[in-house]
This record gives structure tokens, sequence and C-alpha cells, in this order.
């Protein structure tokens, strides 16, 4: 039994699942990642709320914007995040790789991120979250 096992395992080895991603075939990248928190919670918590209408307007404005400015979806992606858990600061979003997180972001900044930062490459600094309230529910921005 035990020959059987390591035969398979040598074989696996040498014979590569065909399922399994080579190193030389890596998977794509985008070149930003945009995430928009759309967590909802009952008006009046005290944590507050990114996504208050349950419409999820701001992440509908990043989509729009980024087709409008041409930015292929396979380039840079807005996807719709569960809670961020920076409430208190939100509505929240937080751009990667560069680990970004802006706070108050609201429909009207939009277009500016996108240029500034997604395009542009500087984030824009009066909405980011300072690291003195990132991960701190207890302050404010």
């Amino acid at each position: 039994m035990k020959v059987q096992i390591i035969n398979q395992i040598q074989t696996e080895q040498e014979e590569p699942n065909s399922k399994n991603i080579s190193e030389n075939d890596p998977m794509a990248k985008f070149e930003k990642h945009i995430f928009i928190c759309t967590n909802q919670r009952p008006d009046g918590h005290p944590r507050g709320c990114c996504n208050g209408s349950g419409e999820a307007e701001l992440h509908r404005a990043f989509k729009s914007k980024l087709a409008e400015r041409g930015i292929p979806g396979d380039r840079v992606r807005a996807n719709k995040s569960g809670c961020l858990e920076q409430c208190e600061v939100g509505p929240t979003v937080v751009v990667y790789p560069d680990a970004v997180w802006y706070g108050g972001v609201t429909p009207a900044d939009v277009d500016e991120i996108i240029e500034s930062h997604i395009v542009g490459g500087r984030p824009v600094q009066r909405l980011i979250i300072p690291d003195s309230v990132l991960n701190n529910t207890q302050k404010k921005m």
C-alpha cells in the first residue's frame, strides 16, 4: 500500500495535473483593485453604515466613471465588498495593491480618485484614512 502511494505521488510530481496553474502561466492581475464597502446596517447604528440607501451608488459611480474613461475591467476592477471594518469613517474604499484606504467617500469624489490615484498614481490625500485611525474603531478622522 505504501509503495502504491509513493508511486502515485512521484507520478503526480513528474506529470502535473492539467488543472494546476503552472508558474509559467500565472493568472492575470489587475493593475488596481478597488473595493467599495456596500455593507448595510439599521438606521441609527452606532458604527454607521457605508451603504445607507442599499443602492450601492458609490460602487455604481466607480464602475460608470471607469467605463467613461475607457479603463477596462480587466485592468482596473471595482468590486462591492462586505464590511471593511472602518465603519465610523465610511463610506470606505480601499485600493490595492497600493493599500490606500479612503474614508468619507461620496459619489462626488469618484472622478478625483480615478483621475488622481488610478490614472495618475497620486492618492487623494484629503480622503485617506490616517494610520492612527485605520483599524481603530474608537477614533474618527
